[in-house]
């Protein structure tokens, strides 16, 4: 029996649309008239907003695609610390904003001062800024992803999109009003495996996709984000403190400066979710568009802090399992403590997608072998399947750039890693770490974008259909044309039932 394929692609900003409950402050800028299609030739003037770690990286790639003539340049940035330089591997490296400046070609000192600025407002008045890239700490991303549309600028978010589901309802609402090119930087969502995995399951190519798994491991004897270094010119006359928290914004709450929670603020719940917002995302992203789902029904989270016992907040032990309407599940889990990681698949009724596990790899498509009976575990691993290895870019982050620069010239919304998607992801990873924390399992209604505690009627959902057994549509919920279930039952089913006042089913069978 030839199965149908899983889902078509959603459209998540139908829905939230309707959604309500921003917490982001709007309004700060008047909305200039939407951006003109830009020439080939035209320059696209790039701010930057938080020259920390990872910024460093697209500064980089900025800075090759000028010197290629690609029409892109770096004129202005942000940052809450005028920033330092030291020595890593035999080779200098630095961040921060004066460190950034010089990287950049930019004189702090002449007449490029009044864009080096540790307000990043002061970017957003610039008028000659047409995008700007988002390096922040997550409780930054949403207000300045907002302010910056709001300003009429095009944003490059880095992943998380937010810190919360809330704010990340905003932005996707932020995006559909403005009309402003947004992209979340999840560099992996440029490697073309995940769509071509997708087209393969849209088309029916494994079956029914019951569950997606990923992992992210990795192990430090530091800690992880220990790694980055404290140094003594990171202090209270050089960093921007009250500004870093975002207390004026309700973003963190007051507290003693700690660099620390400065320059390691991964390790502390008001600035980041741990491995949960950090690592998770980037798989989780890539996997649900190769599965074509989007927001979940469930989530639960687990894990804890089995070792790395040195003030943080977050657990270096995480797992997320998340349910979907659809019929299927995601499980994501990481440890910080070992870098050996779990398969990246697609399981599907009747073939698996197994994806290599180093970069610039292909997948590698798995049959299973159905039969009258049981097969024991792993007796279709020996099958290596037919591979794909599609053309890898050079580098993904610098693909997603430069397609990225293609949308905003063409004006075209359909980035890489649009805001639904980013949405969907933060949702997924957010309801995981709202589950750790309070020991509950939860239910996200993507209608409303409301998170709720869960109760017994999601398995009561999925037992009442199979009593329905080929009449899925009397099950509130479903789809009218659900062909329910796809098994092909024994001949001998025939004589289940019960017994009604002692006469056998079987003989009106």
């Amino acid at each position: 029996m030839k199965e149908k394929p899983m889902v078509s692609r959603r459209t998540f900003l139908e829905s939230a649309g309707v959604a309500t409950g921003a917490v982001v402050a709007t309004g700060a800028f008047p909305h200039p008239s939407l951006g003109k299609v830009k020439g080939a030739n035209e320059r696209i003037n790039i701010g930057i907003l938080g020259p920390g770690g990872r910024a460093q990286e697209h500064i980089r790639i900025l800075n090759h695609l000028k010197d290629e003539n690609k029409g892109v340049d770096i004129i202005g940035l942000c940052d809450v610390w005028d920033g330092g330089k030291w020595m890593k591997n035999g080779r200098e490296t630095g961040r921060g904003l004066y460190y950034s400046a010089g990287r950049c070609g930019l004189d702090p000192q002449g007449k490029d001062k009044d864009r080096i600025t540790k307000d990043y407002r002061r970017l957003l008045e610039c008028k000659d800024i047409d995008a700007v890239l988002i390096a922040t700490p997550d409780h930054w991303h949403a207000r300045m992803s907002v302010d910056a549309m709001e300003a009429g600028k095009d944003v490059y978010c880095e992943k998380p999109m937010t810190h919360t589901i809330d704010e990340a309802r905003k932005v996707a609402e932020t995006v559909k009003k403005t009309k402003q090119v947004f992209t979340v930087g999840v560099q992996s969502t440029a490697d073309p495996r995940w769509k071509l995995a997708n087209q393969m399951i849209t088309e029916g190519k494994i079956g029914h996709v019951m569950q997606g798994q990923t992992s992210y491991s990795r192990n430090s004897k530091e800690g992880q984000w220990r790694y980055y270094p404290l140094t003594k010119d990171m202090n209270p006359k050089t960093v921007d403190w009250k500004m870093f928290l975002g207390t004026e914004f309700g973003l963190a709450p007051e507290m003693p400066f700690n660099r620390a929670k400065y320059a390691q603020w991964r390790c502390y719940w008001e600035f980041g979710g741990g491995m949960y917002t950090d690592l998770f995302v980037h798989q989780l992203t890539h996997l649900i568009t190769a599965m074509g789902v989007r927001f979940p029904r469930r989530v639960v989270g687990a894990g804890g802090l089995y070792l790395e016992y040195d003030g943080r907040d977050v657990p270096d032990m995480a797992t997320v399992v998340a349910d979907y309407d659809e019929g299927c599940q995601v499980l994501i889990s990481a440890t910080m403590c070992n870098d050996v990681q779990l398969p990246e698949v697609i399981r599907g009724h009747t073939a698996t997608i197994k994806f290599e596990p180093h970069a610039h790899a292909g997948f590698a498509v798995i049959r299973q072998k159905l039969e009258g009976k049981p097969a024991p575990p792993g007796a279709n691993q020996g099958d290596g399947g037919d591979s794909f290895k599609p053309r890898q870019p050079r580098e993904d982050t610098w693909a997603l750039w430069e397609h990225y620069i293609e949308c905003m010239r063409s004006r075209n919304p359909e980035t890489l890693c649009p805001a639904d998607l980013g949405y969907a992801a933060i949702t997924t990873v957010n309801m995981g770490v709202k589950s750790y924390r309070e020991g509950k399992a939860l239910y996200f209604d993507k209608d409303t974008g409301q998170v709720a505690e869960a109760d017994g009627s999601w398995a009561a959902r999925w037992q009442e259909r199979s009593k329905l057994r080929g009449k899925p549509n009397q099950v509130i919920g479903w789809k009218a044309g659900d062909t329910g279930s796809l098994l092909e039952p024994f001949s001998y089913q025939k004589l289940e039932g019960d017994w009604i006042n002692g006469k056998d089913p079987a003989e009106n069978a």
